[in-house]
């Protein structure tokens, strides 16, 4: 179940994109660990937002605060309204995994998207953040508390989700060049979420 279930993440985001735009929670949450994020970035700065989904409220967040955004999706019906919505900005239909802008970004982050992949496609993405950063960009992604698999549902339809353990994640983040500048998990104050901030040394 887990291993098909892990393979439909970008259909059920595809199929059930209207229903994610009604009940995805406008109410910035998050705003605390974006904060630490774009002061870390700086006052102006371009961001890649990996698995932005239709960009409400977080590319929104940091559309509004003035920065340059490139947003990466594999669902099309959510990166449709992303587009819709914020039309200046830049937003590709592409898979995480298969991820080569060949450019460099000043902060990348993967809000509620990384930890939708498998064990195996988590670990080879530490590289491709590598190759879209430079020595002193930010990264943010969250995950689970420690290894293991956990299911959730949206619309009836099993949703998965996955993490590393805490060491692993610390290694392959040393191994890619980025430090852990700030980690918590299940915040209270950000909706039970894992959170790990980083930046290329």
């Amino acid at each position: 179940m887990s291993d098909a279930a892990a393979k439909n993440i970008l259909t059920i985001y595809d199929t059930h994109a209207g229903a994610f735009a009604k009940l995805r929670s406008r109410h910035l949450m998050e705003k605390g660990w974006l904060d630490k994020f774009t002061r870390l970035v700086g006052e102006e700065g371009t961001i890649l937002d990996i698995g932005c989904g239709n960009g409400v409220p977080i590319a929104e967040h940091f559309i509004r605060h003035g920065y340059q955004l490139t947003g990466v999706d594999g669902a099309p019906g959510m990166l449709a309204r992303a587009q819709q919505a914020f039309p200046e900005q830049r937003w590709s239909n592409l898979d995480m995994r298969q991820m080569a802008l060949n450019e460099i970004f000043d902060g990348l982050i993967a809000w509620d998207s990384f930890f939708h992949l498998s064990h195996d496609d988590q670990r080879q993405m530490f590289p491709i953040f590598s190759r879209h950063s430079h020595p002193g960009s930010v990264l943010m992604f969250t995950s689970g508390t420690d290894n293991g698999i956990a299911m959730g549902e949206f619309e009836g339809e099993p949703l998965y989700h996955a993490s590393l353990s805490p060491d692993e994640y610390r290694q392959r983040l040393a191994d890619n060049g980025f430090t852990v500048i700030e980690v918590m998990f299940e915040d209270p104050e950000c909706g039970g979420h894992s959170v790990w901030l980083c930046q290329r040394s």
